[in-house]
């Protein structure tokens, strides 16, 4: 599949889902991006936004198998993955699958669950295969999964454990609509007896194996590649951090991006899609300090300002440059690094400050 093909089925698959969930056409191309870099997908917001409708949807325009979990305190790991259960006929125990066993699961109000059980998922997501009685069960190709989660401030939520936040390829938020998204929401319920509206599939679950192919194949020119490891970098030197953007988050960023410029049927990478990617990509994998609390610094702030402080290198919109062109010297590269590995153009005396 070429980009450009890849390019207008993935705005078919937003405009279609946008029929059915009240969101903003960013959020519909963040989510989708994060699904064709094979990454899995956190949406938080409050109660009543749209989560669980936008994973269902999801599913049913990639014409996916779709199992949802309903995630609560008294869930067990068991009742994610399956387990051996004994068949009196047989006299043998057999393996029943769980819902986990799907093209699309809807993780539907993790944090609600305690961590033990959350960490149920971290296999699966990680390798994509389960491991029941020391026996290894494979998942399903394409596998991802979506899950939703109320803010930590509500009441009843267990937070998600540093390494489950960081199985999750990006974060992202619905928001309330506007009021005119607000009036379309009524105005389309007003018009049909059902209380949730339907879709049609636009592409199949081999379309989908294709689609996430594309990004391997889409270039990335090699100061692009310094640049996002620079953003990287640079949190791990922030006062107001206790744990910066791991190397796997760097490449999550850069995985991102790729599959961003797929969205835009693009076959290379330009530096707005690595800023677009950043907060959703980085945000929720950082850990921020007691006085970042205190002051009220937020995990995105800290991406925002990286964003604001390491130089964007000059790179054509419409002509990348080879990659062996830049390797040997040629055009212009971003600022190299200090003795302490940190770029000059981000050192820490110019945001220790900041908030």
């Amino acid at each position: 599949m070429d980009h450009e093909t890849a390019g207008t089925l993935s705005e078919q698959v937003i405009e279609a889902i946008g029929e059915a969930v009240i969101a903003d056409r960013q959020f519909l191309r963040t989510t989708l991006t994060g699904i064709l870099a094979r990454g899995h997908v956190l949406l938080e917001d409050v109660p009543g936004t749209g989560k669980t409708l936008t994973a269902r949807t999801f599913a049913t325009a990639l014409d996916l198998s779709f199992q949802r979990i309903q995630f609560t305190p008294d869930l067990l790991p068991a009742d994610i993955t399956g387990s051996n259960i004994y068949n009196d006929a047989t006299g043998e125990f057999e393996f029943s699958r769980g819902p986990i066993f799907a093209n699309v699961v809807l993780a539907d109000e993790i944090n609600r669950a305690p961590p033990k059980t959350q960490a149920a998922l971290l296999e699966a997501m990680g390798e994509k295969q389960v491991t029941v009685d020391g026996v290894t069960y494979d998942l399903p190709e394409p596998f991802f999964v979506i899950a939703t989660q109320n803010p930590v401030e509500q009441e009843g939520t267990f937070g998600l454990p540093e390494a489950q936040r960081d199985r999750f390829m990006i974060k992202t938020s619905l928001g309330y609509p506007e009021a005119e998204g607000e009036r379309l929401l009524l105005d389309r319920r007003a018009g049909r007896i059902e209380r949730t509206p339907s879709i049609e599939p636009v592409i199949d679950a081999a379309q989908v194996s294709e689609l996430q192919q594309v990004p391997e194949h889409t270039e990335v020119d090699p100061r692009l590649r310094d640049y996002i490891i620079e953003l990287g970098r640079w949190t791990r030197f922030d006062d107001r951090v206790e744990v910066g953007i791991s190397p796997r988050g760097i490449q999550r960023l850069f995985e991102a991006s790729r599959a961003r410029a797929v969205v835009a049927g693009r076959e290379y990478v330009v530096p707005d899609d690595i800023k677009e990617m950043a907060v959703p990509v980085f945000a929720h994998r950082l850990v921020l300090g007691a006085d970042a609390s205190v002051r009220e610094i937020s995990p995105t702030d800290i991406v925002e300002d990286a964003l604001g402080n390491v130089p964007v290198p000059a790179v054509d919109d419409d002509q990348p440059e080879p990659a062996h062109a830049a390797a040997n010297g040629s055009g212009q590269h971003s600022e190299p690094n200090s003795a302490d590995g940190h770029s000059p153009g981000a050192d820490r005396s110019a945001h220790a400050d900041d908030g």
